[in-house]
């Protein structure tokens, strides 16, 4: 808003100087110029101040720099006190938690490994407390590509596994039908309580997002992080959640899959043992099975995800995450 000119006086010289002396034009017109200048710089002031303190969303995500395949945190410090607040983001819905400690709202998502380099709205709902009227806010985040190794990992497994029979591929089909059934839920519940810690005390030995080749047929990327464990190694949670699958599967073998809440998985392949079963709760650190070699595995190791509503995000980055 452009301010009006005063002649280059303050508002507070406009405010507290004295009326001038009357001149020969009278009293009465110059003391009626001098309230007028008067109302004029307290509408001025009045006005500054609305903006000063206008209604402002301060968001921020973190990491600072959003890429393809990265789990990311957005925090939200609206304007005013809220009973709640949802978002859409990349086409995901967003519920959001409050922070009290901080005054803050957050909430865990995501960019998919396919999302291309651009700018991209994070469109937010909020129900005010007081009144229970509805707002929106939209602010804009840039995404960039990520620099994933190019390594190509070549393997050798078991024929069944690149060339399975009949019996195998229904098999697989059944595997696929429990994975679209289980893997694609999204409760409405967060149960994830701060950072995300290592499921296993070990090296890594693969990376996500790299090439993988099994018997000299090129696969999709590598969609997780793999431990060097020998069999038997336990296998933690890496943060509380509820399991939502504890069985074998035909290429994970050995598989359990916790539900963090909001569509957020974290999964543990081919395992050698169960320590949990499905519907249980379970703590971070909680030992959830030991590590082993089953399912299309060319050695033992564990292998672990992290999915968020339908997208394999980079179990790496989100341990580095600094979570509320």
């Amino acid at each position: 808003m452009r301010s009006p000119s005063f002649s280059n006086r303050s508002w507070a010289q406009l405010m507290w100087r004295r009326p001038p002396r009357p001149s020969r034009q009278g009293k009465a017109r110059r003391l009626r110029e001098w309230s007028l200048q008067v109302i004029a710089a307290c509408a001025l002031f009045s006005c500054t101040t609305l903006s000063a303190s206008a209604a402002t969303w301060t968001i921020s995500a973190q990491p600072a720099l959003l890429v393809n395949g990265a789990p990311v945190l957005f925090q939200v410090k609206p304007p005013t006190k809220l009973a709640s607040l949802t978002g859409t983001w990349l086409g995901h819905q967003l519920t959001f938690s409050y922070d009290a400690s901080t005054k803050t709202w957050f909430t865990l998502a995501g960019v998919s490994f396919d999302t291309t380099a651009g700018k991209y709205p994070l469109e937010l709902k909020a129900e005010r407390a007081a009144s229970k009227t509805p707002s929106t806010f939209t602010q804009t985040f840039p995404v960039f590509r990520a620099q994933y190794p190019q390594i190509k990992v070549e393997l050798t497994v078991e024929k069944k596994f690149t060339e399975p029979d009949p019996k195998q591929q229904q098999q697989i089909a059944e595997g696929v039908k429990i994975k679209d059934d289980y893997l694609n839920r999204v409760t409405p519940a967060r149960e994830w309580d701060g950072k995300f810690t290592a499921p296993a005390d070990a090296a890594t030995s693969d990376v996500f997002g790299s090439q993988r080749i099994f018997n000299g047929k090129a696969q999709r990327p590598h969609w997780g992080l793999d431990y060097r464990v020998p069999t038997g190694a336990p296998v933690a949670a890496m943060n509380q959640g509820t399991v939502l699958l504890a069985r074998f599967l035909y290429f994970e073998g050995n598989c359990v899959v916790i539900d963090h809440g909001q569509g957020l998985l974290t999964l543990y392949f081919h395992l050698s043992e169960f320590k949990v079963k499905e519907g249980d709760s379970v703590k971070r650190g909680q030992e959830i099975g030991l590590s082993g070699s089953t399912g299309r595995a060319t050695g033992p190791h564990l292998h672990v995800s992290v999915r968020w509503q339908g997208t394999y995000l980079d179990p790496a980055r989100l341990m580095q995450l600094p979570l509320p």
